[in-house]
């Protein structure tokens, strides 16, 4: 068994500011949506890895009403944790490192995307 995705959630209209964060501040590649579900809204996004296979794949779905998930959170393993928080600062998301090393094996970061969603970001040690 292997995860094929994970899905947020995002107020209807909010495409633009899930691309912001997902594509401009993590760095994922949108990609198209299929044909029959492009009228529900929502876009999709894929990290690759050096061989240019799928490593990650998040959908955001459009949900009316809409709240954020404050604590269930899809987490990315990133190469360079340092450079990944500049570019979320950059842009003007909030980067929580009070837990940076409370995970074995890794340094972290808890951010938010741009509706209010935790989104965890870890890097090897």
């Amino acid at each position: 068994m292997r995860l094929h995705h994970v899905q947020v959630a995002c107020p209807p209209g909010g495409e633009e500011a899930a691309r912001r964060f997902y594509a401009d501040a993590l760095g994922m590649s949108e990609v198209d949506k299929p044909a029959d579900l492009v009228a529900r809204g929502g876009c999709w996004f894929r990290a690759y890895d050096d061989a240019g296979a799928v490593a990650a794949e998040l959908h955001v779905g459009v949900e009316d009403p809409f709240a954020p998930a404050r604590k269930a959170h899809p987490a990315f393993v990133v190469d360079d944790l340092a450079e990944v928080s500049a570019r979320l600062q950059g842009l003007g998301f909030e980067v929580d490192e009070r837990e940076r090393d409370s995970f074995p094996g890794h340094v972290r970061l808890h951010t938010r995307d741009g509706h209010g969603n935790r989104v965890e970001v870890l890097q090897r040690r």
